[in-house]
């Protein structure tokens, strides 16, 4: 990776399937700028409660300190002047406005680091992610390990009592375990997907 002047306004995003990694790889991200001294803020959706809302937390248990909000205008005003490091996890379950806040703070010079799902339970485009991933000056794109057949997993599978979820079920239902599990493209299953 090159170098960025420290005054620059830059957006990462790390993105990928459920059990991927991403909320470690951004608490890491996060862990080095606080060594390098640098300001860090981290803000997750109100409705993220797995790990209490004062944290984010990755499935492994590694943890960082994080204020949740309501909506994504709301991240604005929490931002403290001297803040250089401004991260997101869960960015996917926010509105739409949070890709001008991202944008917005980018232009302030801030690095901002984003950490969320690409694609819903049936493997479509979720929620702001697709604008965030075209606007961002870095993506990084993780895999999991597919349940079925132990190859790179790229989708997450949502389950109900065990049985792939339907098409039509709610898009946002907050779980672990219990609900969901990577699966690579070949092994991922939407009941009712319409056909193309």
């Amino acid at each position: 990776m090159f170098h960025r002047p420290s005054n620059m306004g830059w957006v990462e995003v790390i993105t990928g399937p459920m059990f991927s990694g991403k909320t470690e790889e951004l608490i890491r991200r996060l862990r080095r700028a606080v060594i390098a001294r640098q300001k860090v803020q981290v803000f997750k959706p109100a409705l993220d409660h797995r790990y209490g809302l004062q944290q984010v937390a990755s499935h492994s248990g590694a943890s960082f300190e994080a204020m949740a909000v309501e909506k994504a205008q709301d991240i604005l005003s929490q931002v403290a002047p001297d803040t250089t490091v401004v991260a997101i996890d869960e960015v996917q379950f926010f509105d739409s406005d949070v890709v001008e806040v991202v944008q917005q703070l980018a232009a302030q010079g801030r690095r901002v680091i984003l950490s969320g799902l690409d694609t819903d339970f049936r493997g479509e485009p979720f929620g702001p992610m697709p604008q965030l991933l075209a606007q961002a000056d870095q993506v990084d794109k993780l895999h999991a390990i597919c349940l079925v057949c132990g190859g790179p997993a790229t989708r997450t599978q949502r389950l109900i009592n065990g049985k792939p979820a339907h098409y039509n079920d709610p898009v946002i239902l907050v779980g672990a375990e219990e609900l969901y599990e990577p699966r690579c493209r070949l092994h991922h299953e939407v009941v009712g997907r319409p056909s193309p």
